[in-house]
């Protein structure tokens, strides 16, 4: 069943669409009241993640709040770890952390592809939940951590500044790190696909850490696990077209590679000219982005005229296709109130440029 509001699935396939769709990385989140109130009845973080009842109401709140042109899956992207036992937690102030880090050979030959269908049957349950309350009102993303960022996180055992630990083994031990990454983009892929056939319509790859390489680093180390990922995916699901998006922040750099892998769309994050993005990617792919985050804590004023410039530097869309959204995800601080402001100027504002 095509949604209601199809504006994000057509704009990903770069067809023509009366306006510029526009969801937040992150929009159900501790910026809205009433996902504060839903966590505290869940009693965790995990908690919520875990239930596909909470994931559903999450996941609709920003939708029924802001009038938003997709929603996304309610989870993280630690889930994939999380199955492969290695003890994830969240600590509070301090973010997730592994009871058991992958830092030794043997710990890297444990290491297996979790089953969707088993160990992550609450994501999937929860994608059909919220497929089924969305009845049909706009899309629904589907995400994965890239391997790469998994792969950091499971390394470090947690978040990191440097990454010493992680790019230690990837270069005294790339033999063993290319394990890790080998599966981890197995396990991706599965869980994607997983996704897709429980009713995701679109599915996005965070490769939120690949920015931190170094030229080269990247393309062997992150970019091409998120290719194998890609290769795997389903194209097509109940007779529809499933598009996907890659978001690397710090990518500004390798944008033409990126948009080379086969996705239907490149995320931006904030430090990237989208005039110049859009140069370099030509027709290929659709742009995804990309107002710093932090604009939202300014005046009405201001958010509008960061929208508008936003929108004016991707430009008229003509046969292209832009997603309008944040350059990272939404602040947890972030006004409630200035999120409609955005919305409504990205919805008003880019009437013009679709003539």
């Amino acid at each position: 069943m095509k949604p209601q509001n199809d504006t994000f699935l057509r704009a990903l396939k770069r067809e023509k669409t009366d306006f510029t769709p526009v969801w937040l990385m992150r929009q159900a989140g501790r910026y809205l009241e009433e996902y504060r109130a839903t966590r505290e009845r869940a009693g965790s973080f995990m908690g919520l993640a875990q239930n596909p009842d909470y994931a559903t109401e999450v996941t609709l709140q920003p939708i029924d709040r802001y009038g938003l042109d997709a929603a996304i899956l309610f989870s993280d992207i630690l889930t994939i770890p999380d199955a492969m036992d290695l003890g994830l937690s969240f600590v509070p102030g301090e973010g997730p952390q592994f009871a058991k880090p992958v830092q030794s050979e043997e710990a890297v030959n444990a290491l297996f592809v979790p089953d969707p269908s088993e160990k992550l049957r609450y994501v999937t349950d929860a994608v059909t939940s919220i497929r089924k309350a969305l009845n049909g009102r706009v899309p629904l993303i589907g995400f994965s951590g890239s391997p790469f960022t998994l792969a950091c996180y499971m390394i470090e055992g947690r978040g990191s500044r440097d990454f010493r630990t992680v790019k230690t083994m990837m270069y005294r031990r790339p033999d063993l790190f290319e394990r890790v990454l080998d599966i981890n983009a197995e396990a991706v892929a599965q869980y994607l696909n997983a996704q897709i056939e429980a009713g995701a319509q679109a599915v996005q790859i965070f490769d939120t850490w690949g920015g931190m390489l170094a030229d080269g680093d990247f393309q062997r180390w992150s970019l091409a696990y998120t290719k194998k990922v890609l290769d795997r995916l389903k194209k097509t699901h109940d007779g529809e077209a499933i598009p996907s998006i890659v978001f690397t922040k710090g990518g500004g750099e390798w944008l033409s590679e990126i948009a080379a892998t086969g996705c239907d769309a490149v995320g931006l994050d904030w430090s990237t000219n989208i005039t110049r993005a859009r140069q370099v990617v030509g027709d290929k792919v659709a742009l995804q982005g990309n107002l710093d985050p932090f604009v939202l804590f300014g005046t009405e004023e201001v958010i509008r005229r960061e929208v508008r410039r936003v929108l004016d530097g991707y430009g008229a869309v003509g046969n292209g296709g832009h997603i309008f959204n944040l350059g990272h995800g939404i602040n947890q601080f972030t006004p409630v109130e200035n999120v409609q402001i955005l919305v409504d100027e990205v919805h008003q504002y880019s009437r013009h440029l679709h003539d």
